[in-house]
């Protein structure tokens, strides 16, 4: 079974994305470079950020348009970049290149199956190669979409060795993406560091209020009037790596704290699909603590 869809013919595109020093002439540069090599442009976006003095950019074009294969367009516009100082940060993409994702569990279930589903439908830009969790609740739901499912415990006493079993068959994988899909164990320092930039993870947007357990009924004692949810990447300073994604959703006082957990998790999952789709896309830009994100 398939569970990717994988862009081709006219669908297919070179992603290129850029952060550097704003100055004048950039877009010029790119845009003659793109022009140069004979770049159809399907879409164009910018922004240049006042407070940092940075500018973003990411450009996709049809590689039918381009003659050449992705490593020689990636090769030639290495000279260009190298215009913009040695603090550019940049990249090219094809999404005719197949990605993949793994992701990471524990009991909670609506994230994995959201997730699962729409790769099996074909509407997710790549395959979920494997789940890896630390309960087996979720291993049947897992198998039932074909993916293979890896049971690490994790003993009390035994956290490091169990996470350099996970870092193994993660790493195994080669993913583009490691996904944090309710998995309720805190990342170590060193796996925050070799998968700083792939590893994502969605939480609810109560915090710093309502920390531990059970916060929806922590929130629902307190008569909250907004629940929501935040996907961003993982760092090695809990739940504070820079934002991808967040959405709200408005509550009263009828709710009650079964209603708020129902809504939450609807929630959850809707901002966790956006943020791996977009970061998938190559449409979200770090720089220090924050994200240019171009939807």
């Amino acid at each position: 079974m398939s569970n990717s869809q994988i862009s081709s013919g006219d669908d297919r595109r070179f992603v290129l994305t850029l952060g550097c020093p704003d100055r004048t002439g950039i877009v010029a540069a790119l845009s003659g470079f793109l022009a140069g090599v004979g770049g159809w442009i399907t879409e164009a976006a910018y922004h240049s950020d006042q407070t940092t003095g940075w500018f973003f950019t990411r450009q996709a074009v049809r590689a039918d348009s381009i003659g050449m294969p992705v490593e020689e367009f990636r090769s030639r516009f290495a000279e260009v970049a190298a215009m913009f100082g040695p603090e550019a940060e940049w990249q090219v993409s094809d999404t005719g290149a197949e990605k993949s994702v793994v992701l990471l569990v524990s009991k909670d279930s609506h994230c994995l199956t959201d997730l699962l589903s729409r790769a099996e439908r074909g509407e997710f830009p790549a395959r979920v190669s494997a789940v890896v969790g630390n309960h087996r609740d979720l291993e049947t739901m897992t198998t039932r979409f074909g993916v293979p499912f890896h049971h690490v415990p994790f003993p009390a006493g035994g956290k490091e060795e169990a996470f350099a079993d996970v870092r193994a068959i993660v790493d195994g994988y080669d993913p583009d993406a490691i996904v944090l899909a309710r998995f309720m164990q805190i990342l170590p320092a060193d796996l925050c560091e070799a998968w700083a930039g792939k590893a994502i993870n969605i939480h609810h947007s109560f915090l710093p209020s309502f920390v531990g357990a059970r916060p929806y009924h922590q929130a629902f004692d307190r008569g909250v009037k907004l629940i929501g949810a935040t996907c961003h990447y993982v760092t090695a300073d809990l739940d504070a790596g820079p934002i991808i994604e967040q959405d709200v959703s408005r509550i009263n006082h009828e709710y009650s704290a079964a209603d708020m957990v129902r809504q939450g998790r609807d929630i959850e999952t809707l901002v966790l699909a956006r943020g791996v789709r977009w970061h998938l896309e190559h449409r979200v830009l770090v720089h220090d603590r924050k994200t240019v994100v171009f939807q």
